[in-house]
């Protein structure tokens, strides 16, 4: 009964196993860009380790226009 309700009788259906497929290659495209981001990231934040603060310290707060809601 349970391979009948999972599609096993009579063989694998074509359009199930192309959308697996789909959505393996789907799983792995995104798990590289997140490795590409996560690398992104930490180059981003090893550069503003490099400069410091000095981004927030230019910032005149006081000067500051508040934020679009």
């Amino acid at each position: 009964m349970a391979k009948a309700l999972l599609g096993y009788v009579g063989g694998s259906d074509p359009r199930v196993l192309a959308e697996m497929r789909r959505l393996q290659q789907r799983v792995q495209d995104l798990e590289s860009e997140l490795v590409r981001i996560q690398a992104e990231n930490d180059a981003l934040s090893a550069a503003a380790h490099y400069h410091g603060d000095s981004l927030l310290e230019s910032i005149d707060v006081s000067q500051a226009e508040p934020a679009l809601a």
